[in-house]
């Protein structure tokens, strides 16, 4: 599989060689706007079938990638809401029997929660998506999506129910159950994410940009539920049922559009396009029983090893320092009872701020693809992140046991350097993410798009793993 003949064209590829003669117009606009990479990752063979012949439909009113974009918004709005619930999750995990307390006591489980959160998050995560990938060819992509999204639905009907539920007696107890509630959610939102991220490599590559757009806007709008919540109710399990509640009904919209996409013409003309047979493009030993056996891994990753480990370390930097380290950052007037300084500095700044700044990265790659899928520049600039560590180590964060010593103190700094977080998290982590279907044959690019989604969700583990040490460390 070496070489421009190794790979196909048309739907599956938004870079396509302004000498091949496109289906879609879409397309073809998209591959003359890809730059240099074009003519490296694309064939000129063409798959065979009356659907190649037939001008593919218009996205009416865009409708197909709203649906795309709902269901990204779906994928992460589960984990966000988990996150972004401190205030919930430190009354729960306390002794005080005051609900409408704002104190925030120190103990291990509330200093170090998040980093429990993202160990119970994401190590379910990497099985599943090993499992999801094993199953790609075994279960259709609508099993597996509505099945993760009944357990989503499920979980969180039982997290909303247990908000009014008197857990002071059995902290330990509820702690446990919440982090196999995490386990399950989170598992299943990589399946979900996964399936549609897999299918997505089926349609151009505004379809895929729209799923990731998505997941960052879902944390941005988790984030905007808490602050809301923050400011109109001064009990804390009310704003707490109200976060949850609308968690259960932003996963039946996802539920109910993920049903409405067949349906239309733009969706369906891709789906049925993906289902075609390939002339000439694969040996018809490796692929002649596709159904029910598990998609070639080597081939996939002999075209997708550099941008997967660009997206591994993109996210592996990204959960070492949030939410752990920079929801532990605190204004440096924090005495002085401004409303700014104590309810909302840790809201703000950390949840909002990084969720816009990885929504507005995700957001540009609609129409900036630069650096390209072959570019050195692009492991450059993900390792470039690095520096971000020691950023947020010596801000103002707290508790501090072991370096003592504050160099950024001042609010700006914790500010700016979320910005940079999320916005290079958001541009850095989407160009692989969308190049990675694209630069593999049609017929392995829902396989592709799980593989992607897998060294995401490695890199979320690992990450996760260090993020404990680091905060220890501090």
């Amino acid at each position: 599989m070496d070489g421009q003949q190794s790979l196909q064209a048309s739907v599956n590829s938004s870079y396509i060689p302004t000498t091949v003669s496109s289906v879609c117009d879409e397309e073809h606009s998209e591959g003359e706007a890809s730059g240099d990479d074009a003519s490296l990752l694309v064939s000129r063979q063409q798959p065979a079938g009356p659907l190649a012949a037939r001008h593919c439909p218009e996205d009416s009113y865009n409708l197909v990638y709203i649906i795309f974009f709902l269901m990204g918004i779906g994928s992460l709005l589960p984990w966000n809401v988990f996150i972004t619930a401190k205030q919930y999750w430190l009354y729960k995990l306390s002794n005080s029997s005051s609900p409408a307390s704002q104190e925030e006591p120190h103990s291990d489980l509330s200093d170090y929660f998040e980093s429990y959160i993202a160990i119970a998050s994401t190590i379910p995560s990497v099985l599943c998506l090993i499992l999801n990938y094993l199953l790609v060819n075994r279960f259709s992509s609508q099993v597996r999506i509505m099945f993760s999204l009944l357990v989503i639905l499920v979980v969180f009907v039982v997290t909303t129910a247990l908000v009014k539920v008197d857990m002071s007696g059995c902290r330990m107890q509820f702690f446990g159950g919440t982090l196999v509630s995490v386990a399950l959610v989170s598992g299943a939102s990589n399946i979900f994410s996964g399936s549609v991220f897999g299918i997505s490599g089926h349609f151009p590559m505004r379809i895929s940009q729209a799923i990731i757009s998505g997941q960052a806007m879902g944390g941005t709008l988790s984030a905007l539920a808490s602050i809301v919540d923050l400011a109109a109710s001064s009990d804390v399990t009310n704003s707490a049922l109200v976060y949850f509640i609308t968690a259960d009904v932003f996963t039946l919209i996802c539920i109910i559009m993920y049903l409405l996409l067949p349906r239309l013409s733009y969706s369906r003309y891709y789906m049925e396009k993906a289902a075609m047979p390939f002339s000439e493009s694969i040996s018809h030993s490796s692929h002649s029983d596709s159904s029910g056996s598990v998609p070639p891994l080597r081939p996939i990753l002999k075209k997708t090893w550099v941008l997967g480990s660009c997206v591994f370390y993109v996210f592996f930097i990204s959960i070492m320092i949030f939410p752990a380290l920079s929801s532990g950052i605190q204004s440096m007037n924090k005495d002085s009872g401004n409303p700014w300084s104590t309810t909302y500095f840790v809201p703000l700044t950390s949840f909002l701020l990084y969720n816009m700044a990885d929504f507005c990265g995700r957001q540009v790659t609609a129409w900036l693809q630069a650096p390209g899928p072959t570019s050195r520049m692009l492991p450059v600039l993900v390792v470039s992140r690095t520096a971000l560590v020691p950023l947020f180590m010596f801000c103002n964060y707290q508790p501090r046991y072991h370096l003592h010593d504050v160099f950024f103190a001042h609010d700006l700094f914790p500010v700016v350097f979320v910005c940079l977080l999320g916005i290079s998290n958001g541009y850095l982590g989407t160009l692989p993410m969308i190049y990675g279907p694209k630069v593999v044959p049609r017929e392995l690019a829902e396989p592709a798009g799980v593989v992607m989604s897998f060294f995401l969700t490695l890199g979320l583990a690992v990450g996760s793993a260090f993020s404990v040490a680091l905060v220890h460390s501090i």
